[in-house]
């Protein structure tokens, strides 16, 4: 059974920075592309970064590019999401996401929220 579990979540002013984690079980980890994605109040949905199975290739949104860095540890079956110069409109509940035996699993997420 595939499970992520997100942590690092937290409140942070503006311009503040956070790290993201998320342990996967349930799957063969270093064989798989992984992302990390956002959920505003709205309830809209935005993938903000993933990275190839072996770390090479990363790719990240136009919103987010330049201040988050996603990096992954397939030793500790960990996936990182370091975020800086946050902004309030990073405020959201972020989890990871992978593609395993043709079905989408997510975790349950971490919530941050960007405020003075």
């Amino acid at each position: 059974q595939v499970k992520f579990v997100e942590s690092g979540g937290a409140l942070v002013e503006p311009g503040g920075s956070l790290k993201l984690s998320c342990v996967a079980t349930g799957f063969p980890f270093s064989d798989y592309g992984v992302s990390w994605h956002r959920q505003n109040i709205r309830k809209e949905r935005e993938q903000v970064a993933e990275i190839s199975s072996d770390g090479r290739y990363r790719k990240y949104s136009q919103s987010v590019e330049g201040r988050f860095t996603i990096t992954r540890d397939n030793a500790w079956n960990t996936a990182y999401l370091r975020m800086t110069n946050l902004k309030p409109e990073d405020t959201g509940m972020y989890f990871c996401y992978v593609r395993y035996n043709v079905s989408d699993h997510w975790g349950q997420g971490t919530q941050v929220i960007v405020s003075s």
